[in-house]
């Protein structure tokens, strides 16, 4: 074969290659091998004929298909091998020449990776964050605990604070009189002093008996989730159902041996702060792992194939969607509620795209240079352990043995195994 490459930019090069007779008429004879397992010769048994013949009685537009298919294929991975790329992606082949069995010439542009230039990752000087849990965190959860076993009793009274007052509320713009989106409920359940709704909404509910109905006004804060309502002043109207007297249960041994298999509310609390504990290590180290790909990063020449950055940005994408319509929402409301268009969306996490890209592709090189691999014992242990867990899912255990997913899986135990070296190098 003859190849000549030129570098279109650092992360693209197109090839051009030429093959001979030789590898044509190679392919040709596998292809009418195969083929011809499904002609009939007469006077020949399924098989024994005669290749010459074989091919006379083959289809040539199928067969000249054959060739080209598997020679094309055969020589852009013996060209990508022989100039040394890393190739990122699938290539663009167009064939710009090609006599039958006896010459073809094709052009293959394609995304590659080019040389990294890896930044130290060795003795950063980053420590692992503390992983604490307060004391306020675990009356949190228990005041949480508290306040789903909580009895309620419908009262007449005025609303006060530790109540959970059922309202019906809509939000206008204060100006405009426009009805805002999502500013609206029915029969909501509302504990007043829970903080769930912005500051003064609360407020203005306490005083209100059942039946009775109110407007006030109340402006977003800045620093508000939706941007469209940062620093937006809107009149609600609400209309109070029903005033329940919220009666909880006493924190005692009774209170724990309730929630779970604990003797005493001291077991309770120990347990609770042994899930805390857990969460907060979990978050630690995924924190850490972050700082440190940041930092290596930041000291390592690299340029990311765009292909790569599109492919992530379609995940994150991807990811982002199902979370919005586990919400209840529609992309578009997401879309409106943050203020922005779909291409400034995209462009938003563009850069969280990029530094996964990138944090990946260093972890291949310190793996590569730190000799790090995953063994057959190692992730046949993973397979069985995963096996175990959804024996009873037929469909899961058949997808656990997709070499597809098998190979996803080497790539996850080995990612694992990188990021422990690299934290046991710090």
């Amino acid at each position: 074969m003859q190849i000549t490459k030129e570098q279109l930019s650092p992360t693209k090069v197109k090839l051009t290659i030429s093959a001979d007779a030789e590898l044509l008429e190679k392919h040709k004879s596998a292809a009418v091998k195969a083929l011809g397992k499904q002609v009939k010769v007469p006077g020949f048994r399924s098989g024994s004929a005669p290749a010459a013949m074989v091919e006379k009685q083959l289809d040539q537009g199928v067969l000249q298909t054959e060739v080209l298919q598997a020679a094309v294929n055969e020589m852009f991975g013996q060209a990508a091998a022989d100039e040394g790329l890393r190739v990122m992606g699938q290539p663009e082949i167009a064939i710009t020449k090609f006599v039958p069995f006896s010459t073809l010439e094709i052009t293959a542009e394609v995304d590659v990776l080019g040389p990294i230039k890896l930044g130290d990752y060795k003795k950063l000087g980053i420590k692992k964050p503390e992983a604490k849990v307060a004391d306020k965190q675990i009356d949190d959860v228990l005041t949480s605990l508290q306040e789903r076993g909580a009895e309620r009793k419908e009262v007449k009274r005025a609303a006060k604070m530790g109540d959970e007052v059922t309202l019906d509320f809509t939000g206008v713009d204060a100006k405009t009189k426009e009805a805002i989106d999502g500013a609206a409920g029915k029969d909501f359940p509302l504990t007043l002093g829970s903080k769930s709704f912005i500051p003064g909404f609360e407020e203005a509910v306490v005083g209100l008996k059942p039946g009775d109905s109110k407007d006030f006004d109340v402006t977003f804060p800045a620093d508000y989730g939706v941007k469209d309502l940062q620093k937006r002043k809107v009149t609600f109207s609400i209309t109070a159902h029903k005033v329940a007297e919220l009666a909880k249960p006493e924190l005692n041994d009774e209170f724990a041996s309730k929630i779970g298999p604990f003797k005493t509310l001291d077991d309770l609390k120990k347990d609770i702060r042994r899930e805390l504990e857990a969460q907060a290590a979990r978050e630690a180290d995924q924190a850490w792992e972050n700082q440190l790909l940041e930092k290596i990063a930041s000291k390592t020449s690299l340029d990311v194939p765009a292909a790569l950055t599109e492919q992530e940005l379609d995940a994150v994408e991807q990811q982002e969607r199902q979370n919005v319509m586990y919400r209840g929402q529609t992309w578009q409301e997401h879309l409106a509620a943050e203020g922005v268009t779909e291409e400034e969306h995209r462009n938003k996490n563009k850069p969280v795209a990029e530094l996964r890209v990138k944090s990946g592709l260093i972890l291949a090189e310190i793996a590569e240079q730190e000799k790090i691999d995953v063994t057959p014992e190692e992730l046949e242990i993973r397979l069985q352990l995963l096996k175990g867990r959804y024996a009873s899912d037929e469909k899961m255990m058949e997808e656990l043995d997709k070499p597809e997913n098998r190979r996803d899986l080497v790539s996850r135990l080995l990612t694992e195994k990188t990021l422990a070296k690299l934290k046991e190098l710090q």
